[in-house]
């Protein structure tokens, strides 16, 4: 394995430039890097955008267009860590706008069905307390919220 470490493939139908394009706009260290498109003879149009290599965050993706075959699921989802309310509030926003849905406990997916989990880095602390009640009162607001509310965790997590 080279030292790079991994690159993470996403499974579009047609949309891997679009999402590409978009996920670089939401997070800092981003770029886009070499598009490749289908030659004569290969399953889609020739000329079509087969795939995108991009950075978002820092890490490495590769967006392809592969066909309607495979669609995104809760199985596989990127967690994002927020230092603050204003990060949770931005990232939440971004990939929720135009066709994301919100879910459960931090977790959300944005237009295109990939799922992510805007946590605040505080939380884990929370949840694994060595005090069981302050970990459960923590565990039991999170739960109970779809966008995570970093000041009402800390008010469950403290008993107030």
């Amino acid at each position: 394995m080279t030292a790079d470490g991994f690159t993470t493939c996403l499974w579009f139908d047609t949309e891997a430039e679009e999402a590409a394009h978009h996920y670089v706009s939401i997070f800092k260290n981003s770029s886009i890097g070499r598009v490749a498109r289908y030659p004569e003879g290969a399953p889609r149009p020739a000329g079509t955008v087969m795939t995108v290599e991009f950075t978002a965050n820092g890490q490495r993706f590769l967006a392809l267009n592969g066909g309607p075959e495979f669609r995104f699921n809760e199985a596989v989802s990127f967690i994002i860590h927020c230092e603050n309310q204003e990060e949770v509030d931005y990232y939440w926003t971004k990939l929720t706008e135009n066709g994301g849905e919100p879910g459960p406990c931090g977790w959300l997916k944005d237009k295109y069905g990939v799922s992510w989990q805007v946590t605040p880095d505080r939380l884990e602390e929370m949840v694994s307390d060595p005090d069981p009640a302050k970990a459960q009162r923590a565990m039991a607001a999170m739960m109970s919220m779809g966008k995570l509310d970093i000041a009402a965790l800390e008010r469950a997590y403290a008993g107030e």
